[in-house]
């Protein structure tokens, strides 16, 4: 299962990059568009594999429980991914400028920036957790879920140190420094 996951993340990233390289190059639009998503797929493989090895009466281990994280974090995260191998890709290889992101650092917009930054980590985990819930249940033995639990209960430590990092800029927003 592991060796799946490794295998769904480098496809995610060959896609991409092909996708570039037939847009960019090419110019070949809609199979660029077919190779974006393509990223889809290689994500729904993962989970259909993951849960057909649960259904078979297999005990839920680590790698089960990261496909589902990484399929939620792939889902929230994968279109600023391959945005952000875009902007790399037409700067580097293309030559062409464009501006760079302008992410606010001060204030309260640095703050909304942050606390949307939450709101995104919360659907991924959401999106992660409906999934795990969902292998639990094909398990039906919470001794043979076990593994699943544990990752959702560390997960949903982070997703709470996450909140109060993302969510203390904007009680104590950060200040722009001062200029003489």
């Amino acid at each position: 299962m592991g060796w799946f996951i490794v295998i769904c993340e480098l496809l995610f990233w060959v896609f991409v990059v092909s996708g570039l390289f037939t847009r960019y190059v090419l110019k070949w639009k809609k199979t660029s568009a077919w190779l974006f998503f393509c990223t889809i797929l290689a994500d729904v493989v993962l989970l259909i594999i993951a849960i057909m090895d649960l259904s078979r009466g297999e005990t839920a281990q680590l790698t089960h429980a990261l496909a589902a994280v990484y399929i939620g974090i792939s889902i929230v995260y994968g279109r600023r991914a391959i945005q952000w191998a875009d902007d790399q890709f037409v700067r580097r290889v293309m030559k062409i400028s464009r501006p760079a992101a302008n992410v606010p650092r001060f204030g309260k917009a640095h703050a909304k920036y942050e606390r949307q930054g939450w709101y995104r980590h919360w659907f991924a985990w959401a999106i992660g957790n409906a999934i795990i819930l969902l292998m639990i249940w094909l398990v039906g033995d919470f001794m043979k879920a076990k593994e699943l639990i544990k990752v959702t209960l560390f997960w949903s430590l982070i997703l709470c140190g996450d909140f109060l990092w993302s969510f203390s800029y904007t009680i104590w927003p950060r200040k722009a420094p001062q200029t003489r």
